[in-house]
């Protein structure tokens, strides 16, 4: 017994005065219990001013969570002393094996963040056969914690964008740091207000919104808008999936209407929304044969292959004068809604020639929206916005949580 002692005494990295007073292996039950005292006439340094050498006032006894031993389940049990400090007063040390106010050890609370890190809060709940709302707090904690720890000091480019928690037009709003790919930003909502949460979250991890020079964004107005009260120094760029998402658009309401005449456009949506390089071979002879037809979509499409070029020009000055000629096509097109995206697009000029600067764009964040929406689906989606963006700072945010291995 006393090898066994010993054993569990190194794999918890106790040290004096801490030690193993006994131990009980129930095999029926598939338990272990671990008890730990501390030896008689123990000091201990006060939790608060750290002063040494204080006396145990009195003890209470505790109990936590450990690691599964050989599939049984382990729990530790101890006194923990209150220590008398001539400073503080009366106050409970710490344990070396877990963190204040947790029932689990935190070599278990170390497993616990593994395993969310690739599974669904219910399937820990199931292996471990701990209470949901539990796990949910250990992770949410340690976040938090890597959260409060992150330095923003370097951010300078900052991406953003919506994304639906669930039906029912609930979203978050997701900031991603565009040099360095990782999200260090998620708030309810996708109206001007979340630029203002943001601002403030920078000032709480040693930065300041002064700093931030460029957004990418959508053409949202409110987003616009916050940025312009929130961020003044800033300088927007329309990130170019969403200019083509709105020329898409437009183009698909021209199928639409011409289809209420021509039933040949039925069931070729896709068609010309997809680029030709991304045509099925069955596809790119359908679209060669409606192309020869004169179509209303036709002609909105070209105009919207012609759009694609425009991001292909190397500087400012070839992109005004491509945009000028494209704009002309456009409002003279007699379809309605491409002159209407055309005007949109000319109202947001400042915001879209900007991309020639630095050539920023959204793709980052189209890319983590994907995940995002995997990560809801696959979760079948979450009860609350805090557990939703505590699982997207946990798998996408690059944290660096600090847990004992």
């Amino acid at each position: 017994m006393v090898v066994a002692e010993e054993l569990f005494r190194s794999a918890l990295h106790l040290t004096s005065p801490w030690v193993i007073s006994s131990l009980r292996f129930g095999e029926g039950e598939r338990k272990l219990e671990i008890w730990i005292d501390f030896l008689e006439g123990a000091k201990f340094p006060c939790p608060v001013c750290n002063s040494l050498d204080c006396g145990v006032h009195d003890t209470t006894s505790r109990t936590w969570r450990h690691l599964d031993f050989f599939e049984h389940q382990t729990l530790i049990h101890a006194r923990i002393p209150r220590i008398e400090c001539p400073e503080c007063g009366v106050k409970q040390v710490n344990v070396p094996w877990a963190r204040e106010r947790s029932g689990f050890t935190l070599l278990m609370e170390a497993l616990i963040v593994f395993f969310a890190t690739t599974m669904q809060i219910s399937q820990i709940s199931e292996k471990l056969n701990i209470p949901d709302k539990k796990i949910w707090r250990i992770v949410a904690y340690h976040v938090q914690g890597a959260l409060k720890r992150a330095d923003y000091s370097n951010v300078k480019c900052i991406g953003l964008d919506e994304t639906s928690r669930k039906k029912g037009h609930q979203y978050i709003t997701v900031f991603a740091d565009l040099l360095s790919g990782s999200i260090i930003h998620i708030c309810s909502g996708k109206d001007s207000s979340v630029l203002k949460s943001f601002s403030d979250s920078l000032k709480d991890h040693n930065a300041k919104p002064t700093q931030i020079i460029t957004f990418c964004s959508d053409m949202s107005p409110a987003f616009i808008r916050g940025i312009f009260e929130e961020f003044p120094h800033s300088s927007i760029v329309f990130d170019k999936f969403h200019v083509m998402k709105l020329v898409n658009e437009a183009v698909d309401e021209v199928r639409r209407m011409e289809q209420q005449r021509n039933r040949i456009l039925k069931n070729t949506r896709y068609i010309w929304l997809k680029n030709p390089s991304s045509l099925t071979q069955k596809q790119t002879s359908i679209l060669g044969s409606l192309q020869d037809m004169n179509l209303k979509t036709s002609r909105a499409y070209n105009l919207k292959l012609s759009l694609q070029m425009f991001w292909n020009m190397e500087d400012c000055e070839s992109a005004e004068a491509y945009f000028k000629k494209w704009y002309f096509w456009a409002t003279h097109s007699q379809l309605p809604a491409i002159v209407k995206v055309a005007k949109t697009l000319k109202e947001h000029w400042n915001g879209i020639i900007n991309y020639f600067e630095d050539h920023f764009s959204n793709g980052l964040l189209e890319g983590l929206n994907s995940m995002i929406q995997a990560l809801k689906a696959n979760a079948r989606g979450y009860r609350n916005d805090e557990n939703f963006m505590t699982m997207i700072y946990l798998r996408h945010g690059q944290l660096k949580i600090n847990l004992p291995t």
